[in-house]
C-alpha cells in the first residue's frame, strides 16, 4: 500500500480508509481520532471519538458531557485495531493528553504527530519518538529564525520584573489550556509560592490539572469582589487568556506591566503591535532545530508537513534527501500561541 493509500487529505482533514476515521477533522464525522484538546484539533458534533481519557475529559470540559455520540479512550502505547489497520496514541508533550497516532498496515506505518513540542514540561507526558516511515509533521515554527530560549530563563525574567516593579500588577497572557498552567507550575518550580491570580476563564482547567495531580498551588480569582481593590493586585502575578486584555477586566489592574507568554514574542514587531512590555518567548511548540531534529530521530524516508510554515521544511527535507511534501491542510490555527 502506498502512504498516499493509508492517509489522504479530505476537505474535513486526514482520512484513512482501511479505517473509516479521519484524525483531528474539521467538520463532523462518523468517526473521529483526535490527538489534543486544543479547539482547532478537538471539535465537538463527531459521531464517535478515540482520544485519551484527558483530552475526552477536556473536550467534556469545553464542549459539554454530549460532545459526541460516543467515546472510546485511547490507552498510550496500545495498539487498536480499527477496521484493516492498527492505530496506536503515544505522548506529544504539547499539553495534557496529547498524542501523536500512529497507523499501521502491511508494514507500513504512518505517525501523525498533531502538535508537538520537546521542551520539558512539568504538566504533561514528553514528547515520545515512535520510529516509521512517513511522518506528519506540524510547522508553527518552520523557520530558522525561530529558536527558542530555554523556558526557566524565560520565567527567571518574569520573576525578576516582578522584584523591580513590586507595585504593579504583572498581566500574563496565557491560552487557556496548556500554557496558562504551564506558566504557573514553572513560576512554582522557580520558588514563587505567592497566590497567583486567574481570569475565570482558566478556573475549570486550572481544577481539572490539578486533579490529575499538577500542582498549581494556591490560585484566586482575578475580581474585585467582596470588597476587594485595584491596590490588593499590587506585585502580583495575574493569568488570563489573551482576549481578556483587550477588555475592561485588564484596566482593573495598578498600573499593569503587560506581558505574553507566547513563541510568537520572538518576533518583536508582533510583541509591538500587542503593546507588550514584557514578552516571554514560552512556546507548546517546537522551533526550527527541534522539529528538524524530530524528523531525523523519526527516521522517516517521507515527511508530510502541515499547518505552519510548510514550504522551509519541506525545503529543507528535500536537501536532506528525505521525500516531502506540504499537505495544505485549512482550519488548524495557533490557538495555543
Amino acid at each position: 500500500m502506498r502512504p498516499s493509500e493509508l492517509l489522504h487529505t479530505t476537505p474535513a482533514g486526514l482520512y484513512c480508509p482501511a479505517g473509516g476515521f479521519h484524525i483531528d477533522p474539521v467538520r463532523p464525522v462518523e468517526r473521529a481520532l483526535i490527538t489534543h484538546g486544543h479547539a482547532d484539533h478537538a471539535r465537538a458534533g463527531h459521531a464517535h471519538v478515540m482520544a485519551t481519557r484527558q483530552t475526552l475529559d477536556i473536550m467534556a470540559i469545553r464542549y459539554g458531557d454530549d460532545f459526541a455520540g460516543a467515546t472510546q479512550v485511547a490507552i498510550l502505547g496500545q495498539r487498536t485495531r480499527i477496521g484493516d489497520v492498527n492505530v496506536s496514541f503515544h505522548p506529544a508533550g504539547h499539553v495534557l493528553g496529547s498524542t501523536q497516532i500512529a497507523v499501521e498496515t502491511d508494514g507500513l506505518r504512518i505517525v501523525a504527530s498533531g502538535d508537538y513540542k520537546r521542551r520539558a514540561d512539568p504538566t504533561c507526558e514528553p514528547f515520545e519518538v515512535v520510529p516509521c516511515d512517513v511522518f506528519i509533521t506540524e510547522a508553527t515554527f518552520g523557520l530558522p529564525v525561530f529558536r527558542h530560549p530555554d523556558s526557566a530563563d524565560e520565567i527567571a525574567k518574569l520573576l525578576a520584573s516582578v522584584r523591580l516593579f513590586p507595585e504593579r500588577a504583572h498581566l500574563v497572557g496565557a491560552y487557556a489550556l496548556g500554557k496558562a498552567q504551564r506558566v504557573i507550575r514553572m513560576l512554582r518550580e522557580a520558588g514563587h509560592d505567592a497566590p497567583i491570580f486567574i481570569h475565570g476563564a482558566l478556573a475549570r482547567l486550572c481544577d481539572y490539572y490539578a486533579g490529575e495531580g499538577v500542582d498549581l498551588g494556591s490560585l484566586e480569582p482575578a475580581t474585585l469582589d467582596k470588597g476587594a481593590t485595584a491596590k490588593d493586585f499590587s506585585g502580583a502575578i495575574v493569568i488570563g487568556p489573551p482576549s481578556a486584555f483587550a477588555d475592561r477586566w485588564a484596566r482593573r489592574f495598578p498600573d499593569p506591566v503587560s506581558c505574553f507568554a507566547s513563541g510568537w514574542m520572538r518576533i518583536r514587531q508582533r510583541a509591538r503591535q500587542r503593546g507588550v512590555e514584557l514578552p516571554l518567548i514560552l512556546s507548546d511548540h517546537c522551533d526550527w532545530d527541534e522539529l528538524t531534529a524530530t524528523i531525523r530521530e523519526t527516521g522517516a524516508s517521507e515527511v508530510w508537513v502541515t499547518h505552519g510554515r510548510e514550504e522551509a521544511l519541506v525545503r529543507w527535507c528535500q536537501i536532506n534527501q528525505i521525500r516531502a511534501r506540504p499537505l495544505h491542510l485549512v482550519g488548524y490555527e495557533d490557538e495555543a500561541e
